[in-house]
């Protein structure tokens, strides 16, 4: 990677960024979707720290006009594949002769991230693996662009965002950034073996085996498990979306309540389903510890939300450290519970009720406008992005679950 033409790039693009929201300032109309594909067009080539970003936002379903939702989130289903030969040049560094290591390699991958992309290979013996394999020239231009992408979030003033958020985000995406740069088996095969170890009772969950035979400082090889992808998975049967699903939650539940730990990257194509209706789990690149008392104040707030009490809902974000000054107006908490307590119902309720994640996002723009007044702290930006993106994984598997038989049990008034 040719880091001065890296550097071009993105500032073309922070041109043409920052020009479509003048033109939406002067001219009064949003054209979402003109910009989505700047974006698009422009960060999925780049790869590396500006393609993250758009990834995280594209989590953000519930906040973004949907015309830029949908384009960002095409980075987690369409990115432009690296050449082979650059990939290859990485294999043969970690490998040696190829031909002498693997009976094939396919040259296009199944899966292009942020970060790095997904091949499968087959060993002479016959066995079929997956090798996750960073991007060459990452390490070198990683601070230059980390660089570059904070001045292009200074886009974010224009939506009113704080800096302090911005500068909470840009934290968050630099360390996790830093922390994938390490491919090798200590961290992510560590993982995955804790994972596995850990929640073998869950016979509907699958966890790839590492090989660190196979595994080098960038290249992390596992055993292949095929599955087809959660975000593919919306039209399959009722019955094998509700089980994926349902494993989906037991899973979260047990990781954040009992082992206090979360898979913190959700986006779709982490996880799949496999022939008999099994979530499979396929990157463990990103696992954070949740300490007892973020959790603790949380559930707070969820149970404030849950009564609908706007004093209690404010006091559990000051006790989060996530609302300044005054805090938001005491009708923008009541309109958020009014829009979040349906899925807490008794009795089974439907993620896929358009009418929930239709209030969620007719909320935003009052939430935007009480960005200065609610500004969710550095160290709990993972953990409400992650949920928020489970959240949308459940919405779109059309999942099905009881929410308040999940939930009251773990409330801090069930615990007393």
């Amino acid at each position: 990677m040719r880091e001065r033409g890296r550097t071009r790039r993105l500032l073309g693009l922070g041109a043409r960024t920052g020009g479509a929201l003048i033109r939406t300032r002067l001219g009064g109309q949003a054209d979402w979707r003109a910009l989505g594909e700047a974006l698009f067009e422009g960060l999925s080539e780049l790869k590396g720290p500006a393609m993250k970003l758009a990834q995280i936002m594209s989590q953000w379903d519930d906040l973004l006009p949907p015309d830029l939702a949908e384009e960002l989130a095409r980075l987690q289903r369409q990115a432009e594949p690296m050449p082979w030969e650059g990939i290859r040049r990485t294999l043969v560094e970690q490998y040696g002769d190829l031909d002498a290591t693997f009976r094939e390699i396919e040259h296009r991958p199944f899966a292009s991230a942020s970060m790095g992309q997904v091949h499968r290979a087959v060993t002479h013996d016959g066995e079929t693996l997956v090798l996750k394999v960073q991007y060459p020239g990452l390490a070198e231009v990683l601070e230059s662009d980390l660089a570059q992408v904070r001045r292009l979030m200074r886009l974010g003033r224009w939506f009113k965002v704080p800096q302090a958020r911005l500068d909470a985000l840009f934290e968050e995406l630099a360390v996790s950034l830093r922390g994938e740069l390490d491919y090798h088996a200590e961290a992510e095969a560590e993982a995955l073996a804790r994972y596995r170890e850990r929640y073998a009772h869950l016979e509907r969950l699958v966890i790839p085996e590492p090989l660190p035979e196979f595994s080098g400082p960038r290249v992390l090889a596992m055993r292949y498990v095929a599955g087809t992808p959660l975000r593919d998975l919306e039209q399959a049967d009722h019955e094998r979306r509700q089980q994926v699903a349902t494993t989906l939650a037991d899973w979260l539940t047990e990781e954040l309540f009992t082992h206090g730990e979360l898979h913190a990257d959700p986006h779709a194509g982490n996880f799949a389903a496999d022939e008999a209706g099994r979530l499979v789990i396929y990157d463990l690149g990103a696992v954070i510890p949740v300490p007892e008392a973020r959790l603790t104040a949380m559930m707070h707030l969820l149970e404030a939300t849950l009564e609908g009490d706007a004093m209690a809902m404010d006091a559990a974000l000051l006790e989060l450290g996530g609302r300044q000054g005054q805090g938001a107006p005491l009708s923008l908490y009541r309109e958020s519970a009014e829009a979040v307590s349906p899925l807490f119902q008794p009795g089974e309720q439907d993620f896929g009720d358009v009418r929930v994640h239709r209030r969620l996002r007719d909320l935003s723009p009052k939430v935007w406008a009480a960005m200065d007044r609610l500004q969710p702290p550095a160290d709990t930006l993972l953990l409400s992005r992650t949920l928020n993106g489970h959240y949308w994984n459940l919405v779109r598997l059309g999942a099905r679950l009881d929410m308040h038989a999940r939930t009251r049990a773990l409330l801090p008034s069930a615990t007393v």
